[in-house]
Order: structure tokens, then C-alpha cells, then sequence
């Protein structure tokens, strides 16, 4: 009879926001720096949107982590610069400067009234929230908790409207497309997959 059963590990994973600012890149970049008991390696990973992520060990110093950032630099830059060009080339988002500050304000209060309804389920404190005019996204959330909207999630179907708010109220809990992080947009837009999908598709 074993008195002492064996017991596994509990998982340990570190995550936090760094903003980069690489040479050549004065506007900074947000960065999510991930430690993980599992990780062996240092390795960079930009996904699809462009979000950068250094993941490594769990013990690996942020000192370290930056550092192997820095020397790819090029890399993740060019990574970047080519994602864009390739969203640029289907969803062609930017407006004309007369539209955007017609709709700027109708904008905000939709963007405003519907933070305030999901996060009824969430509670996050989130910071500024600000309209723009961007060419290649809908959303984002920066690291120090401030919320951006394209002006046109005015003329978004509701739906869709609905997952982008979501979707970046939600990166301020998790800062990358982890697991955990679809998990939390998955506990009030179930269809979450499908949704994105369409709004990827849409033009308006």
C-alpha cells in the first residue's frame, strides 16, 4: 500500500506585457513576454495579427528574453511589415478623414455603451478608449489597459460588433490568442470562431 502517492507537478507558466521599442521603431511595440516550466528554449513568435510573443523557460531572466528580441529585431519587424501588407491587400479598412470625423463620436458611444454591457460580465478595468481610423485593424488593446475601436464598428452587424468588443475586452485579461484567452472570449460569444471568421471578411 502506497502512504505517499506520487503527486504531478502543477504547471507554472509566467505572462507579462513588455513595450519594445526597437531601433528604427519610435512608436514602441507591444510585446507579450511568456515563461513556462514546459519551455526549453527561447523562441519569437508573431501570429497572424502581428502580436509578438517571446516565450522561454521558466527561470529565463526578462534581461534575457529582451535581449534575444533585440537581436531579432529584423526579423520581427520584416515578420510584421509582411503580415500587414497582407491584410492591407484584403481588408481595406481606412476611411476618408471627412467620413471618420463625421462618425467619431456616434462611434465612441456605441464602442462606450457596449464596453459597459460584456463587462458587466467580466469586470476589467480598462483605461482610455479611443476611436481611430487604422487601415488594417478593428481593434486593440495596449499594455497599459487602453482600449482602441476602428470607427467602423458603427456599420458592423451587431454580431460582429459584439465579438470585437469582446474580443479586445478580453486581451486584458490575457494579452495573447492563448487557450485561456479564447476560453474568456468563449464564456459570452460561444460561436467566437465564426464570428471571426466574418469579420475578417468584412468590408464596409
Amino acid at each position: 500500500m502506497n502512504l505517499f502517492p506520487s503527486t504531478k507537478p502543477k504547471k507554472k507558466i509566467s505572462i507579462e506585457k513588455y513595450f519594445w521599442q526597437p531601433t528604427g521603431h519610435p512608436e514602441g511595440i507591444e510585446v507579450v513576454l511568456r515563461r513556462s516550466a514546459q519551455s526549453r528554449t527561447i523562441r519569437i513568435l508573431v501570429n497572424q495579427e502581428g502580436r509578438v510573443t517571446v516565450t522561454g523557460p521558466l527561470r529565463t531572466s526578462k534581461v534575457l528574453l529582451v535581449r534575444i528580441l533585440n537581436a531579432q529585431a529584423s526579423w520581427v519587424l520584416r515578420k510584421q511589415k509582411e503580415l500587414s501588407l497582407s491584410d492591407r491587400a484584403s481588408i481595406k479598412l481606412a476611411g476618408s478623414d471627412k467620413e471618420f470625423q463625421m462618425y467619431k463620436k456616434k462611434a465612441l458611444s456605441l464602442v462606450e455603451k457596449k464596453l459597459r454591457h460584456w463587462n458587466k460580465h467580466y469586470g476589467y478595468a480598462y483605461n482610455q478608449v479611443t476611436i481611430r481610423n487604422q487601415s488594417t485593424r478593428w481593434g486593440s488593446c495596449s499594455a497599459k489597459g487602453n482600449l482602441n475601436f476602428h470607427y467602423r464598428i458603427l456599420f458592423l452587424p451587431e454580431p460582429l460588433a459584439d465579438y470585437l468588443i469582446v474580443h479586445e475586452l478580453c486581451h486584458l485579461k490575457a494579452f495573447d490568442h492563448s487557450p485561456r484567452f479564447w476560453s474568456l472570449v468563449g464564456e459570452t460569444i460561444p460561436d467566437y470562431q465564426e464570428r471571426r471568421k466574418a469579420l475578417r471578411r468584412s468590408i464596409c
